[in-house]
């Protein structure tokens, strides 16, 4: 099986059509995003379906590739298999990792949304390539969404032996308190695509990213 690498997982960035600065497209950001140190994307459009979303993914891939770097759909297993993404990320409630594993094949990599210990031990005894633990701090991204306290995070670390991410309302100002959890990066979609100029959002992210006292 392929493992996700670590240095992967250092600045992944999800990806959310409503912040998109209106005189850009959202592969602009992207291409933006990667010159100032994205690590890996997560393609995670609610609001589209069918053509537009295959679409609006091929778009966002083709900048992907074009850097090499990692391109994971969010949820959608059938439409990663359609287009040979590199993997896909699932929540607690999506298709189950050995149902996605088996239709994917081992060389795909696959993440998991984890917010308690026994989810995410439960998740590597499965297979799953990296955890996605969160929400660390207040997001507008997901509604009724509980903020995770750092103690939790520690725990989830130290149980398992697969990458963690922390993701949730993760910015500039607030990443340094992470510091020391465990974490192998940081996941963040507002803090890259809500800002003006993506590829500096994306270095000052990173230069933090690299402060942290990783892993």
């Amino acid at each position: 099986m392929v493992k996700c690498k670590e240095e992967w997982l250092r600045l992944y960035a999800v990806t959310d059509r409503k912040w998109t600065n209106i005189d850009k497209t959202l592969e602009q950001q992207v291409e933006e995003g990667i010159a100032g140190g994205v690590t890996m994307v997560q393609f995670r459009e609610k609001n589209l379906s069918g053509q537009a979303y295959m679409e609006a993914a091929k778009k966002v891939q083709a900048v992907c590739r074009k850097y090499k770097v990692p391109f994971i759909i969010n949820d959608l297993v059938e439409m990663a298999k359609i287009l040979d993404a590199d993997g896909v990320h699932v929540g607690q409630e999506d298709m189950a990792l050995a149902e996605a594993r088996k239709y994917l094949g081992e060389g795909k990599i696959i993440g998991v949304s984890a917010h308690t210990v026994e989810e995410a031990v439960t998740a590597e005894a499965e297979g799953a390539d990296y955890l996605g633990v969160g929400a660390v701090f207040t997001t507008q991204s997901k509604g009724n969404v509980t903020n995770m306290p750092y103690t939790s995070l520690q725990d989830i670390c130290s149980a398992v032996s697969i990458p963690v991410v922390a993701i949730g309302g993760i910015n500039q100002d607030n990443i340094l308190q992470l510091s020391g959890s465990g974490i192998v990066g940081v996941a963040v979609i507002q803090s890259i695509f809500g800002m003006q100029d993506s590829k500096t959002a994306a270095m000052e992210l990173r230069q933090k990213v690299a402060k942290l006292h990783i892993g």
